[in-house]
This record gives structure tokens, sequence and C-alpha cells, in this order.
């Protein structure tokens, strides 16, 4: 199939900067797509790369779309390298909205995109790193939040430690919560985290669940972080480990048998993952990159399909942003 090929890139401010082991992100930069077929049916997608995680550059993004004919086929779809993973999921994913033969109202269709049909999943709030958690966990909890996300491996641990301290005694019992340290900690600092939340499940007078620990280590030390799931009653996530088609596929034929983080905007072909989580039937959390709605109506369709274990889905992020649909407005004019 044929289809009428646009793209605009775009930024975005964060309303917060988010503080992770990899520095401060204050601006979200992207590309929004839109194909439109032979009877006029258009199909939104979005290229959110984070290149400090796995993903191709932005400017290797906009490289490939500016050298695409205005005309482009299915064909030059499927046929992106594995070196652009982004670009792989945005263009397939405005294949997938814009590949039908039925005819629709565009404003119809705009509107019907940024309303996500993935209403039964379960959220995961993500908190700031840092003391500030623990003044936005009412918040997110006021919201409906009950599985949380905190920053690790930020600060020095003996202060993230008194923190969490603190944080678990004040977090309702009946919450979920998860570390996340982006591969920010040495050996040592990873078992003594694992220790901790170890001697924390033991502890009957505290039931709050601390539901993984995610990519303790650096993707280099896959080893240690395999060792260490075996080691300890806290489970362990891969996330950076992850981050692409390639590395899950990967990581898996290494053995790693526990949870994946996957984020559906950086990992590549959504077919092939609907085909390799299918095959494989992975313990899989799926998580945002910061995109738009336009992706993230994409990803949560995966995680409906593809999530098993009922685990929330990482995408409680919308606080980090000012609200989108006058922004959303104007990009469509301009497309």
């Amino acid at each position: 199939m044929r289809y009428q090929f646009k793209f605009r890139p775009y930024r975005r401010r964060f309303v917060r900067s988010l503080t992770t082991n990899h520095g401060k992100w204050q601006i979200r930069d992207g590309i929004i797509l839109r194909i439109t077929n032979k009877s006029g049916r258009v199909g939104w997608g979005e290229i959110a790369p984070i290149s400090w995680f796995g993903s191709e550059t932005l400017e290797q993004a906009l490289d490939f779309c500016r050298q695409l004919p205005e005309e482009i086929t299915d064909e030059i779809i499927f046929s992106i390298p594995d070196e652009l993973p982004a670009c792989q999921f945005g263009f397939e994913s405005a294949q997938e909205w814009g590949s039908g033969e039925d005819e629709k109202d565009e404003g119809d269709q705009e509107n019907n995109f940024i309303t996500s049909n993935s209403s039964l999943l379960l959220y995961s709030g993500l908190l700031p790193a840092g003391e500030a958690a623990l003044n936005q966990w009412e918040t997110l909890w006021q919201q409906g939040y009950r599985t949380f996300k905190w920053k690790i491996g930020v600060d020095a641990i003996a202060d993230e430690l008194e923190i969490f301290e603190s944080l678990i005694h004040t977090l309702p019992a009946s919450t979920k919560l998860r570390l996340d340290a982006n591969g920010g900690l040495s050996y040592e600092e990873a078992n003594l985290w694992l220790w901790t939340c170890d001697n924390l499940k033991a502890n009957a007078e505290i039931p709050l669940e601390i539901e993984f620990l995610e990519q303790p280590l650096p993707i280099e030390q896959f080893q240690q972080m395999l060792e260490l799931s075996t080691s300890y009653e806290t489970a362990i996530a891969l996330d950076e480990s992850v981050a692409t088609l390639g590395q899950l596929a990967a990581c898996h034929q290494q053995g790693w048998r526990g949870i994946f983080v996957i984020k559906p905007g950086i990992v590549g072909s959504p077919s092939r993952l609907r085909q390799f989580c299918q095959q494989h039937k992975i313990d899989a959390v799926f998580s945002s990159v910061f995109e738009t709605a336009i992706a993230r109506q994409a990803a949560l369709q995966l995680a409906a399909e593809l999530s098993r274990n009922n685990r929330a889905i990482g995408f409680g992020i919308d606080h980090f942003f000012e609200q989108e649909e006058t922004w959303f407005q104007s990009l469509w004019n301009d497309l």
C-alpha cells in the first residue's frame, strides 16, 4: 500500500526536570508522523528516541525522515533497519492506524486516536528522586495510583536508604513500590538494596510490597544481575539491558526468566515484539518513554495485548507535562 507522508519535529518542556542516574532531563524532543492512504484514511505515528537509553539519536531519526520521498510504501516501513528502533515503532504504529480502507472523518480519527481503549490496565505513578517523593506520592494516590516507582542511584546510598525508610513508613499498606536504579548501583550497593528489601518483606509490621528492583547494574554486568536474581527474594527487572528487540532476545537467550521492562516507543518493530512476547510468554512490564498521546496510544494497545501478570504499566507520567489538548490541535493544523 502507498501513503502520502509528512512529519514534524516537536519539543516539549517538562514541568519539572526528571532526575535519574543518567542525569537531568528537561526537554522531550521527538517527531510526529502522518501517513494518508489512497482512501484518505490518516495514520499517526511518533518517533520518540532516547539515545542514552539505547535508541538512535533524534538527529539520526530526522535524517531518516528527511531522505524519504513524499510517498512511501509498506515495503519501506517494514524495511527500516534495527539501528533505528524508535523509527520502526513510529512508522509501524502509523501504518497499523492508517492501513485500513474505510474512510473516516479526519477530526474523528484525531479524537479517537488519543482516547485509549486500554482502560482495564493498572498504572504505576512515577515519583521524583530524593526527598521530593515524600511529598509527591499523596497527590498521585489521590489520583488513583496504587503502584509507585521511585528513582534510586541518584544520591549517596546512605541518604537514599534513609529516605526509603521514611517512604515505606509513610506509604499506605496496600502500596506496591518499585525501585529503579537505571543501572547506577555498584555490585555492593545492589546487594545492600536487595538485602534491605528482603528484610522489609520479613517484617510483618510493614505490609508494603516491594515489587522489584529495576536495572540495578549497568548493562554490561548482565551475569551479575542474573546471579543476584537467584540470591534474593526481591525480584529484579531488566530495563536498559532490554531497551531494543535485539537486546531483549539476547538476554532471554542467555537465561533471563525474570521481569522485562519494555519501552515500546524505543524497542523496535511492534509486529516483531508481539511475536517475541507471544512465543516466549515473558513476564513484561510496559513503560513510557515520555511520549505524547500519539505513541502512548500504540504502546498501551501493545500492553493490553501482551501483559500477562497483571503488573501495573509505567505510564503514570502525565504530571511531568502540561495538558496536551491545545498543543495537539496546533500540531495537527500544521500537518
